[in-house]
C-alpha cells in the first residue's frame, strides 16, 4: 500500500517512529486511525489551534461573481435596464461594461441609480446582438470597465468579507469500576482497563458525530451556565447537493451527471484534492464508475487513515468509507467533500481530549474516571466543501 500526503496537513502523512501523543485524542486515533473517528484523526494532523473563548470566530472572503438579473423586458432601442435586488448591484457604476449572457450584447453604463436598481446604457456596443430585446430575467454579468479620454476617478467600489463563528462544545464519557470488580480475576483482563478503552472510543465517536451532524446553537446565554454545541460539517457548509431533487428525480445519477457535478461544483473552489468521506452505496458508485476511468489506487494517508485515490480530470478524490456512515440512518448514500486547508480542529485552551481520574465521590467503593473535550469545529472558507444526499442509484447514462 502507498503511503502519501493530504493537503492541508503536516508532515509526511504518517507517524515518525518517535512520534508521541500529547492528549488522548491523538493517543486514540494513532492506535486506531481507521476507527469510529477516521475525520478526528485527519484533523489531528492539521493545525489545531486553541481558543481563548468557547466563541471563535473568523472571515470567509472570496471573488464575488458580479452577475446580475434583468427585472423586466428591455426593447431593442431602450435604454434603462432595471435588475432585480441583489448585492451583487452595488459592482455596477458609471463606466461598467455589461454582457448579456444569452445575446452576448456588449452595454456601457452612463449612469446607476441604486434606489431603483436602474442603470442608463449606451446598447449593442460594437454592433453586438443589434435590433434584439433584453427578456425580462436574462442573466447580464460585468465585463470590465471602459472610461473616456481624461475622465475623472471612477466611483469606488469594495466588499466585505463575511463573519462565520462557531461554539466549542463540552463532551464528557464517565466510567466506573466497583472496589470488588477491581480485584476479581477475569479471562478479558482488568475491568478498569477495558471500561478505559471503551469510554475513549465511545467519547471519540460523539465528537466525531457532532462535527458531521451538529448544529450550532447556546442555551440559556444569558446565565453564568450556557450550554453550547458546535456546528457540523452538514449545517455549516451552504452547498448540499440531493440527488433526488437536483438531478432526475429519482435518486439516481449518470456518469455524465457525476463528471459535470465535480466541474461545476466539487472543486470549483478550494484545491485540486478533496477528502471524501462516504457510506457504502456511494462507495459502490464510484468503484463501478472509477475501475475503467481513473484507475483507483489504494494508499495510507495521515495517520494511517485508508483512501482509495481517484485520479479525475477535474481534480483528486481521496475516499474513505466512514465506518459511521454505515450504521447513521439515511448516511450510506451520501458523501462529503472536504478541502483539508480549509478546516481546522479547535479546542478550548487546556481542555483537549484528557483523562480525568478519581471522580468518584468520597464515600463510594468505586473509581469513577472520566474522558473530557471542549472543542468544535471550524469552518475557514464555506465554499471549497460540498455534500451530496440521496444518491441511491447509479443512472446508465
Amino acid at each position: 500500500m502507498a503511503i502519501a500526503a493530504i493537503q492541508g496537513l503536516r508532515g509526511t502523512g504518517e507517524f515518525t517512529v518517535d512520534f508521541r501523543p500529547t492528549n488522548y485524542r491523538e493517543y486514540y486515533t494513532f492506535l486506531e486511525p481507521n476507527g469510529d473517528a477516521p475525520l478526528n484523526a485527519l484533523l489531528a494532523m492539521t493545525s489545531s489551534e486553541s481558543t481563548d473563548d468557547p466563541k471563535y470566530t473568523n472571515f470567509s472572503d472570496h471573488m464575488p461573481d458580479r452577475k446580475m438579473t434583468v427585472s423586466g423586458l428591455v426593447a431593442a432601442d431602450g435604454t434603462s435596464v432595471v435588475f432585480a435586488a441583489s448585492d451583487e448591484n452595488d459592482f455596477i457604476i458609471p463606466g461598467t461594461i455589461l454582457v448579456v449572457a444569452d445575446t452576448g450584447e456588449v452595454m456601457h453604463v452612463t449612469a446607476w441609480d441604486s434606489a431603483t436598481e436602474t442603470a442608463t446604457v449606451s446598447r449593442h456596443i460594437g454592433g453586438s446582438a443589434t435590433g434584439q430585446t433584453i427578456p425580462d430575467t436574462s442573466e447580464v454579468f460585468v465585463a470590465g470597465f471602459a472610461a473616456k479620454e481624461g475622465a475623472d476617478t471612477p466611483d469606488p467600489i469594495t466588499f466585505d468579507a463575511t463573519t462565520k463563528y462557531n461554539y466549542t462544545q463540552i463532551f464528557r464519557t464517565a466510567f466506573s469500576v466497583s472496589g470488588t470488580l477491581q480485584k476479581t480475576y477475569l479471562r478479558t483482563g482488568p475491568k478498569e482497563a477495558e471500561a478505559r478503552d471503551k469510554a475513549l472510543k465511545l467519547h471519540m465517536s460523539d465528537i466525531e458525530r457532532m462535527m458531521f451532524f451538529g448544529d450550532r446553537d447556546i442555551q440559556n446565554a444569558s446565565t453564568s451556565e450556557p450550554t453550547r454545541f458546535t456546528g457540523g460539517i452538514f449545517n455549516e457548509i451552504t452547498g448540499v447537493t440531493d440527488a433526488d431533487s437536483d438531478f432526475n428525480g429519482d435518486g439516481g445519477i449518470s456518469e455524465d451527471q457525476f463528471d459535470r457535478f465535480l466541474i461545476d461544483t466539487v472543486f470549483a473552489w478550494g484545491s485540486k484534492e478533496k477528502v471524501v468521506f462516504c457510506g457504502p452505496t456511494i462507495a459502490g458508485h464510484m468503484q463501478k464508475m472509477g475501475k475503467d476511468r481513473w484507475s483507483p489506487s489504494t494508499f495510507s494517508g495521515s495517520y494511517g487513515v485508508n483512501f482509495t485515490k481517484y485520479t479525475t480530470f477535474a481534480g483528486d478524490l481521496l475516499l474513505h468509507v466512514h465506518p459511521q456512515f454505515r450504521r447513521i440512518p439515511g448516511m450510506a448514500d451520501a458523501a462529503v467533500f472536504l478541502d483539508f486547508p480549509y478546516i481546522r480542529y479547535r479546542y478550548l485552551d487546556g481542555r483537549d481530549t484528557n483523562l480525568l481520574e478519581g471522580r468518584q465521590g468520597n464515600g463510594e467503593d468505586r473509581v469513577k474516571h472520566e474522558y473530557l473535550t471542549e472543542c468544535g469545529l471550524e469552518m475557514l472558507q464555506d465554499l471549497p466543501h460540498h455534500a451530496i444526499k440521496n444518491w441511491s442509484t447509479l443512472d446508465v447514462t
